[in-house]
């Protein structure tokens, strides 16, 4: 059992199709231990709503969902590696601090750091792989 964060565009494609991120995450919360960082809640309510259109049902039903898991706080902790987007560095600072084993992400500028960060950040893809052993 691992401790895994899901960057906010995992998530958004979680809910929003049916697909590899929907079954990805289905499987951590069924295996492993899904962290929730405050900061991808926010933003992922905001795409949810904004940008996705989804209704006050579907979005009560996503809270509701997420609501059993862990929730970790924001933190003041200083950039272990440099991104491009500060934003991406608050998830990976987040997802550290709270004691996560992987961050699986499907943004670039993530994935491209991976060699410099303290905890593997991999895609959905990858991560799937991992988990499975490539059996899906």
């Amino acid at each position: 059992m691992m401790r895994v964060c899901l960057d906010t565009n995992v998530l958004v494609a979680a809910f929003a199709a049916r697909g590899l991120c929907a079954d990805l995450l289905r499987l951590v919360m069924a295996e492993h231990e899904l962290i929730l960082l405050e900061v991808v809640e926010d933003e992922l309510y905001r795409v949810l709503a904004g940008k996705l259109k989804l209704s006050e049902e579907a979005l009560s039903l996503v809270q509701s969902v997420l609501g059993r898991y862990e929730k970790a706080p924001r933190t003041d902790t200083p950039s272990p590696v440099s991104l491009r987007d500060p934003d991406d560095e608050k998830v990976l600072v987040d997802a550290v601090a709270a004691g996560a084993q992987i961050l699986v992400s499907g943004d670039q500028d993530l994935l491209v750091a991976a060699h410099e960060s303290p905890i593997p950040i991999v895609s959905p893809r990858a991560f799937l792989t991992l988990i499975t052993g490539g059996t899906r």
